[in-house]
């Protein structure tokens, strides 16, 4: 291994400095002589350098080594935020393609994207020599130039970890792909298009995500970079930002989903297998009937944990969100729970979060497929009223893609692009004032999800948002009289204003049909087992599945088209669904 990771370490030097072997340099770094270490300048803070280590099969070079700056005493005085496309975005882009006749989808890289940028001034920092291989000591006479033990480095383009590298590697990009009549949306970041060719692409950081129709217009996007970058292009596009992809053109779907990565997670946090099957992420309170159903739950009393335990629970929060919000929307309440508690981690916490691991252990390859569809947005809003901590509520939202709203036909089920999981801000004094709550933040989602299905070229009818409470409803269609109501928050009636101008359609639905209500709160494993293959995709079929997994089949389920086997699952307690809901077609 020391042969391995040793001439990976001189590649990563050679690259990022004048070169080595093979390796052709960036002349991203220059070593300072003695002489150049006094005449650094008073107002630059000389920084440390961190080395990364990770093995990447997926690359030409899996055995890879990256050296980051430390951009956190790096006080630069210019614009930092840079426009990059989020998961949503980029959801709706795989919609698109699988939605729009003829169009592919493929991924492209640029490489050094950040080492081929020039810095509009100089940045230092230092490495300890011991650090370098001995080598590459000796090539570049590093011995001579250290001091106090340390290398240091002038800086003149961008690297990994400085804060100002990606603005300016953006700008360049911008001002270099402009020339080309590439332009991004001016209320879309990271969603760019051509002035007039079939061709759209997400960008996040150097990774494109392109969207066209017919090779030759995807011909001239990668031309127009290769100009200026060295690109690795992938025309299956079945990687995009460590989500894989499926495309099955013919039959109209593609899945999206991310192997593996549970598997690493379990690993990293040397978190043993379960002995039995864990089929929730998170132990509802008991079910209490009577009057003390009324009461609030009793407060934890359990110690607090230390420094490290409270670390622990942070990483598996902040490792399992992005992989929740990309692919696993069922943990999304449960790390929602654990995150209210993670300032102040108990040893009950951790406990929940050894759960939590059970549940991934037992989930580990999450699916999410697409059908081709209308591209017409439906949401369905719901809220749980004084289910959260400190007497507050949790909003919930269910976002999908599905057919041209008629009268009298069913709604046809796809995946989900956006699942809202979060706690109202402000205390409810009702039920119905925390549904108007948790329907005002899914309408803030569906404005900015309408603007970008229309740039993407999918006009937008009245968006239908369901909810399950008719209070909330005849207050947003007016169809009641305001009077109690105008003690809630004034924001919500942001709503009415919607609604009169014809963007948003509020239409009530009976609670056990919404699909909202899945992430609004915390279920039991009965209840995860029957919802489950609702939200995602199962690729084996029931008949292969344990027992305890075997969904039940019976009058109104819904059934997934496309399955040699039987795939009706019902809605969690709808006795009959049939009339609503319907499998997408093909």
């Amino acid at each position: 291994l020391r042969k391995i990771w040793t001439a990976a370490m001189c590649k990563e030097l050679g690259k990022i400095s004048q070169g080595w072997g093979n390796e052709k340099g960036t002349d991203t770094v220059q070593f300072l002589t003695h002489q150049e270490i006094l005449a650094i300048p008073k107002d630059r803070t000389v920084t440390y350098a961190r080395i990364v280590v990770d093995y990447r099969p997926q690359k030409d070079d899996p055995n890879r080594v990256r050296i980051t700056v430390g951009g956190n005493l790096i006080d630069y005085p210019g614009e930092l935020t840079t426009r990059t496309a989020d998961l949503t975005t980029t959801k709706l882009m795989w919609n698109s393609v699988i939605s729009t006749p003829e169009a592919k989808y493929m991924c492209a890289d640029i490489k050094s994207f950040y080492l081929e940028t020039p810095l509009d001034r100089k940045e230092y920092m230092r490495m300890a020599i011991d650090l370098f291989p001995p080598e590459f000591r000796q090539e570049y006479g590093l011995d001579a130039k250290a001091k106090g033990g340390f290398v240091f480095m002038a800086i003149s383009k961008g690297m990994y970890g400085l804060p100002q590298s990606g603005i300016l590697a953006n700008k360049l990009l911008r001002k270099r792909l402009a020339k080309k009549g590439y332009f991004e949306m001016p209320h879309i970041p990271g969603l760019w298009k051509h002035v007039s060719r079939p061709i759209s692409f997400t960008l996040i950081v150097d990774d494109f995500g392109v969207k066209y129709v017919g090779k030759q217009h995807a011909d001239h996007l990668l031309a127009a970079i290769k100009e200026d970058y060295t690109v690795s292009v992938d025309w299956k596009g079945e990687l995009y930002c460590g989500i894989s992809l499926a495309w099955n053109y013919e039959k109209g779907y593609v899945d999206i989903c991310m192997p593996d990565y549970v598997n690493k997670q379990l690993t990293r946090y040397n978190h043993p297998s379960p002995k039995r099957r864990q089929n929730t992420p998170f132990a509802p309170a008991p079910v209490v009937f009577g009057r003390a159903a009324q009461d609030l739950p009793p407060p934890d009393e359990s110690p607090l944990l230390d420094a490290k335990g409270k670390l622990r629970v942070q990483q598996v929060v902040g490792s399992f969100l992005y992989y929740g919000r990309a692919v696993d929307l069922t943990i999304l309440t449960s790390l929602s729970e654990i995150a209210s508690q993670q300032a102040a981690p108990t040893q009950k916490t951790m406990e929940r979060v050894d759960q939590f691991l059970n549940y991934m252990a037992t989930n580990p390859n999450a699916v999410i497929r697409y059908y081709a569809s209308d591209m017409v947005l439906n949401v369905h809003s719901d809220a749980s009223y004084l289910t959260a901590p400190k007497a507050r509520s949790r909003a919930g939202g269910h976002f999908f893609l599905g057919s041209l709203p008629v009268d009298g036909c069913p709604i046809r089920l796809n995946g989900a692009i956006l699942t809202q999981c979060t706690i109202l801000k402000c205390v409810a004094a009702s039920a119905a004032e925390a549904e108007l709550g948790a329907l005002f933040l899914n309408a803030i989602d569906a404005k900015i999800i309408r603007l970008t299905l229309e740039e993407l070229g999918h006009p937008q009818p009245l968006t239908p948002i369901h909810v399950d409470n008719t209070t909330a409803v005849g207050i947003v269609n007016n169809t009641i009289k305001r009077q109690r109501s105008r003690a809630m928050n004034m924001r919500y009636f942001w709503l009415l204003c919607h609604e009169a101008q014809r963007i948003l359609k509020v239409r009530y639905h009976p609670g056990q049909e919404n699909l909202g209500d899945y992430p609004s709160k915390v279920h039991n494993g009965a209840h995860h087992l029957r919802a489950r293959p609702i939200y995602l995709h199962t690729k084996q079929s029931p008949r292969f599945l344990p027992r305890a997994e075997r969904p039940s089949v019976r009058r109104g389920c819904v059934g997934r088209a496309g399955d040699p086997y039987i795939r009706r699952t019902p809605l969690p307690n709808i006795p009959s669904i049939s009339r609503t809901y319907v499998a997408p077609a093909g």
